[in-house]
């Protein structure tokens, strides 16, 4: 009886040794990205999906609010983390807001000005004279435009703007406007699809600028690097995965994205691939100096910034594997 009892004991010992060892607890990280759910953000989706937030310690939220808000908030340490363009980064280091870059998502700058074809607007300097709608006089679509027009020789004062909200695609369908400056993997895609020939004038083609990527702040990328390296390495993971297989990114998102079931599969397949193009690079997750260079010599240009910024303070790639 009593050996019985020794080998319950024993047995029970070695269940309890050998079982499930407890979960490491996670550390919840709210992200914010802009606009709203969409299929753009496929590599988060992944990300998320694929457990590539846990395998860092990290249960990952969206949330969704405007870049410049969330800049804000990661300044404040509010939030730790945002996806944010780059004009965003300088402009909230402007107002003292301590705000680290720390990992490009987007290679090229994802603006475009667009024009039905029979418009004969083939070059940045045939905008001259043309009325050309955009959101309003802010946001990327305002900085990619006046780029553009830098670049064509041109000033604000050499066209028309007309401030008509997010409705270009209406726009230019209607004649509205001669041209539109919009988002090259959304405006453009879905005009395409209704049939319309047109000239698009992309800003990458003309200037290299900081574009959309992860933000942190200075007190989180001081005191606690592994966090920011590991939501580094999860945001580029999900990026690769993507790149690799965008059908199965596409079928992860249909989980993220209410939307998405109901909409034009075609259609919303071909803003990924679009958005695809301008992710790709050589090495994922790098910033390119010249093109923080270049941002902050469009905002000097156009007044937003009073004087040049230390650029080193503003961006690194000390965090991308």
């Amino acid at each position: 009886m009593k050996k019985t009892i020794r080998l319950m004991i024993f047995t029970i010992f070695l269940l309890a040794a050998c079982g499930p060892k407890p979960t490491p607890s996670l550390t919840h990280i709210r992200l914010s990205l802009g606009y709203i759910p969409n299929i753009q953000f496929a590599p988060l989706y992944v990300a998320a999906q694929k457990g590539y937030f846990a395998d860092a310690g990290i249960e990952i939220e969206f949330a969704y609010m405007d870049e410049n808000q969330a800049a804000a908030l990661v300044g404040a340490n509010n939030l730790q983390f945002a996806v944010v363009s780059g004009e965003q980064v300088l402009l909230a280091r402007a107002q003292g807001l301590p705000v680290v870059y720390v990992a490009a998502w987007y290679q090229q700058y994802p603006v475009s000005v667009i024009a039905k074809s029979d418009q004969g607007i083939t070059t940045p300097s045939d905008l001259r004279g043309k009325t050309i709608g955009l959101p309003g006089p802010y946001g990327a679509n305002y900085i990619g435009l006046r780029a553009l027009l830098h670049a064509g020789g041109l000033s604000e004062s050499d066209v028309t703007l007309d401030s008509i909200g997010y409705t270009q695609v209406e726009a230019l369908a209607a004649d509205r406007d001669q041209a539109v400056s919009v988002y090259t993997n959304n405006e453009p895609v879905q005009l395409r699809a209704q049939g319309y020939t047109l000239t698009e004038l992309r800003i990458a083609d003309y200037v290299q600028l900081a574009s959309n990527g992860l933000i942190t702040n200075e007190t989180t990328a001081a005191g606690n690097p592994d966090l920011v390296r590991g939501m580094v390495a999860a945001l580029l993971h999900g990026l690769s995965d993507t790149i690799a297989d965008p059908e199965s990114a596409y079928q992860i998102s249909l989980g993220y994205v209410d939307t998405l079931a109901q909409a034009d599969t075609a259609l919303q397949k071909q803003v990924l691939a679009t958005s695809i193009d301008l992710w790709r690079t050589d090495r994922l997750g790098e910033s390119n100096p010249a093109a923080w260079e270049n941002m902050q010599a469009v905002l000097l240009d156009m007044g937003l910034l009073t004087q040049p910024l230390d650029l080193s303070k503003a961006f690194t790639n000390e965090f991308v594997p």
